[in-house]
């Protein structure tokens, strides 16, 4: 059995008791990293140097009369478009090949608080613009579950690397559904929070209205340790909101006796597959014996979701990635003879076919002519989803649904159908739209393939999304199953 195989209250307990060291977490990750990683590629870069010297004064500090949180000296991997001070930030992109960062971002930063060990970077799609880690400029990650198939995007290296035993816990970000949808397809729990509950300062933009980091464990009471420890008002990010954070493991209760559930009818409906509909069935069967009640909902606009997502993230990624120009830092063409050739050459060298499909989309969306048309109209269609929402949460504690329509799907099966594979985050993105939280937890198998269970709540109640999601957790037995490699 694998240290990692132990949740995370237990590894504290050990480290005090000076049965394991921080050393023999760290040693314990790169050894994993090294008998699988060829197979799944999750990471980009790894920090080994650096980390193995951390746990060793980690080791030392233990020895202090100090108070030590729970996140103590435990193995962490990190997002690829998430800043590392020193340490190359890539955004699996070959204009930011050489990136080192002279900053940490903001939950960088409070993860050494919490003195916590950066394994290494995780790979992903370009610039978080992707459904399945197909879109890295460096290497395809492929599921531990299956290696012919994909992990999902963007965040799927994230999801990879804990599936796999890699790491302990990951961060990834969520624009559009890329951290439930890849923790669906890997079979751990992955959390989107409410917009503005944890700093953007230090994520590479795609889409500025829609971003958010979030954590991927392998249990919800992990979740929600990783959650306390990154979440926070930070004045360096205009968009922070100034919320209490609440202590997220008291709601771990187990209790969710007279809890309204919502489902809407939309997600359950046309393109989503028998198995799938018949596992959140099941969930909700199993929620029912805990005491909760359910009812089919509507969420009308929901339908919109795709086409407004699109519209208004492309048009953020255009004007977010016009920074990259080889003036400043990142990739600079050597086949210029002026300043526009420059411009030119550089982004057509560094950006990978994704990217520049969505950067066109998105100027397209904003040019003069187009603006009211697409931009505009989206945005009130985005208003529209919003309040779907907020009318469901008036009378409904939480919504339950699948996290994606199907499990995963072959590695290559979609590359050449973008539409089908933006399709794949249609039940994630009106979370997104909406700024509300969501998380996904793993809900059984299809063709030995993981399917994932999604729980949504109201604004800044992830307190309610953990309480659900770990009575769910704790009356099966589907997070306890694991890869073999």
């Amino acid at each position: 059995m694998s240290l990692f195989d132990k949740k995370l209250s237990e590894l504290h307990s050990l480290l005090h008791k000076k049965e394991i060291t921080v050393s023999d977490l760290v040693d314990t990750s790169y050894k994993r990293i090294n008998e699988v990683d060829e197979k799944v590629q999750a990471f980009l870069t790894l920090d080994e140097e650096n980390a193995r010297t951390h746990a060793k004064a980690l080791d030392k500090a233990l020895g202090l009369e100090k108070e030590h949180g729970l996140l103590y000296g435990l193995p962490i991997g990190i997002k690829d478009n998430i800043v590392t001070k020193g340490l190359r930030t890539t955004c699996a992109s070959k204009i930011l090949g050489d990136f080192d960062p002279i900053y940490d971002a903001t939950v960088v930063e409070k993860l050494k608080q919490a003195e916590t060990v950066t394994i290494g970077k995780i790979n992903m799609d370009e610039f978080a613009m992707g459904s399945s880690n197909e879109n890295s400029a460096f290497a395809a990650t492929r599921n531990p579950w299956n290696l012919e198939y994909v992990p999902g995007g963007s965040s799927g290296g994230s999801a990879a690397a804990v599936a796999a035993g890699e790491v302990f816990f990951s961060l990834g970000s969520d624009t559009g559904g890329s951290i439930r949808q890849p923790a669906a397809y890997c079979g751990v729990v992955g959390l989107k929070p409410t917009y503005g509950r944890v700093s953007r300062y230090g994520l590479v933009a795609f889409a500025s209205s829609l971003d958010q980091i979030g954590p991927i464990t392998r249990t919800v009471e992990d979740n929600a340790y990783l959650l306390q420890a990154i979440s926070g008002l930070d004045p360096l990010d205009s968009t922070s909101a100034n919320e209490d954070v609440p202590d997220f493991l008291s709601s771990l209760t187990g209790d969710i006796n007279g809890l309204k559930i919502a489902v809407p009818k939309e997600y359950l409906g046309q393109g989503v597959s028998e198995e799938v509909r018949q596992s959140v069935l099941d969930a909700l069967k199993v929620l029912e014996g805990l005491g909760a009640t359910w009812e089919e909902v509507s969420l009308p606009h929901s339908k919109y979701a795709l086409a407004t997502y699109y519209l208004l993230s492309s048009s953020e990624a255009s004007a977010n990635l016009a920074r990259f120009d080889g003036v400043r830092y990142g990739h600079r063409t050597d086949n210029a003879k002026n300043l526009l050739e420059m411009y030119k050459h550089t982004r057509s060298e560094g950006f990978g076919p994704e990217v520049k499909r969505r950067i066109m989309l998105g100027t397209y969306a904003l040019s003069a002519g187009h603006y009211d048309a697409y931009y505009v109209k989206a945005q009130k269609v985005r208003t529209l989803i919003k309040q779907d929402f907020e009318d469901v949460f008036e009378k409904y504690d939480v919504i339950i649904g699948p996290t994606t329509p199907t499990p995963a799907f072959k590695i290559g099966e979609n590359t050449k159908d973008p539409l089908t594979m933006y399709a794949n985050d249609i039940l994630t993105i009106p979370v997104n739209l909406a700024g509300v939280p969501g998380i996904s937890v793993p809900a059984g198998f299809v063709d030995g393939l993981p399917v994932g269970l999604q729980i949504i709540g109201k604004h800044f109640d992830e307190s309610t999304i953990y309480r659900v999601a770990h009575a769910y957790e704790q009356s099966t037995i589907h997070h306890k199953q694991k890869p073999q490699l």
